[in-house]
């Protein structure tokens, strides 16, 4: 039996934007490294480069729990950042302007992936403080819980255990 071909989200075809624009970032991330580091919403992921070795920062929207940060990749497994985590899942992260090890564990299996966001929901492409609340009030959140339950289906999602 062949296996299954990934299906990709239309997000991964515009992945060469990240990349494009990734010293802009790096430069943003640098110049705010305080506000990032501490943001609700956001962790700074440091990964190890899959081909260089070198440490590999990237600034991710997250829902943290516990000792657990959950992530949803916007590009699929095309991610640089997927990608270095296929290779070795041991990483750093910086969040409440504290840098802790982690272990990042990929979730495939799409019944495991909604359930993670039912119960962990929140806004990836806006991992803004109020956004997140709006969206997460008893009127919106069965609205967004049900978008992320299609969202997820073509995406990886990381569970990253400090």
């Amino acid at each position: 039996m062949l296996p299954t071909a990934r299906v990709e989200p239309f997000a991964a075809k515009l992945h060469f934007i990240p990349r494009t624009i990734r010293p802009v970032q790096a430069a943003l991330v640098n110049a705010q490294r305080d506000y990032f580091s501490r943001a609700p919403g956001w962790v700074l992921l440091t990964t190890t480069g899959r081909r260089t070795g070198l440490p590999r920062e990237t600034l991710l929207p997250c829902v943290r729990s516990d000792n657990h940060i959950y992530l949803i990749s916007t590009y699929g497994w095309q991610s640089d950042w997927i990608r270095n985590l296929r290779k070795n899942p041991k990483v750093k992260v910086t969040c409440n302007g504290v840098v802790v090890p982690g272990h990042a564990k990929m979730i495939e299996k799409l019944d495991d992936k909604i359930r993670i966001v039912s119960e962990h929901p929140f806004v990836a492409f806006a991992p803004f403080e109020l956004v997140n609340a709006v969206a997460l009030t008893a009127a919106m959140r069965p609205l967004l819980v049900a978008f992320l339950r299609r969202w997820v289906a073509s995406r990886p999602v990381v569970v990253v255990r400090t």
